[in-house]
């Protein structure tokens, strides 16, 4: 059962089920906890039979802020920090691994920003349907950390050229942009992406269950063929990278809410 203050929520809706990221007061930033929740709510609504299609939105005003760095640099305090940052990267890897996998059409309601980690579950899902003030960014340079699951996943799905733009200069782009180069595939006001994302479902919904699980296989396993053996490689590169004097340093400046002084 989900409670109502639970980080992770799931509620079916005819032939839809969604799952909410429900952090509002940390712009639903993911903690190690939450990664497992949310695949295993994947899980049940792969195997709820009348939900055709899975809606994936977050609480308040963000869509998702990536990983918590509070609970990244606490792990910094621990006996064997590289241990639990190599898990980190890979139990993010695993949760986008399983949206690709998961054969039910996954549509993002992105009611907010999109940033690091969760810019990546934009990119992880089929459909994307955003607000106006739902910018989109990699951050994590600024940090002193790399986005390196999220990198080949963006490269997948705009190219080499766009991905570099966008992960080497940080930039955050705005709604507008997204839209103009292909992540977000639809834009609407604020209070009716979580609408307008179940009506999508509903659209899925109408095709045979069999052809929507075909379709994403052939995407997912074919046109992508390489994709997994690019997202292992980069989270052993984001593993790598929170052990670097650089990541101590960017975490602690951006919690501190100050710039980052770089060696």
């Amino acid at each position: 059962m989900f409670l109502p203050t639970a980080p992770v929520q799931v509620k079916v809706h005819d032939q839809s089920g969604t799952i909410i990221l429900n952090r509002p007061d940390r712009r639903n930033a993911t903690t190690r906890a939450m990664l497992i929740e949310i695949q295993q709510a994947l899980d049940d609504l792969y195997y709820e039979k009348r939900v055709r299609a899975i809606v994936l939105t977050g609480a308040g005003s963000a869509f998702c802020a990536g990983m918590d760095l509070a609970e990244m640099q606490a792990t910094a305090e621990l006996p064997n920090p590289e241990a639990e940052w190599g898990a980190d990267a890979e139990a993010y890897r695993s949760l986008i691994e399983k949206m690709l996998e998961t054969t039910k059409p996954i549509i993002a309601a992105v009611n907010g920003p999109a940033v690091a980690g969760g810019a990546g579950l934009v990119l992880a899902s089929d459909i994307v349907v955003a607000s106006y003030e739902a910018q989109f960014g990699f951050p994590e340079p600024r940090r002193g950390v790399v986005s390196g699951i999220v990198a080949p996943l963006l490269a997948f799905r705009l190219g080499t050229g766009p991905a570099s733009r966008l992960l080497l200069t940080s930039m955050l782009i705005d709604a507008t942009e997204a839209h103009r180069i292909g992540i977000y595939h639809e834009l609407t006001d604020n209070d009716h992406v979580w609408a307008r994302a179940n009506d999508l479902a509903g659209e899925c919904a109408a095709g045979a269950p069999e052809a929507l699980q075909l379709t994403k296989r052939l995407i997912t396993e074919t046109l992508g063929e390489h994709l997994a053996t690019h997202l292992a490689v980069g989270a052993i590169t984001s593993a790598t990278a929170r052990t670097t004097e650089a990541a101590a340093e960017g975490v602690t400046a951006f919690l501190e809410k100050r710039k980052p002084k770089w060696k």
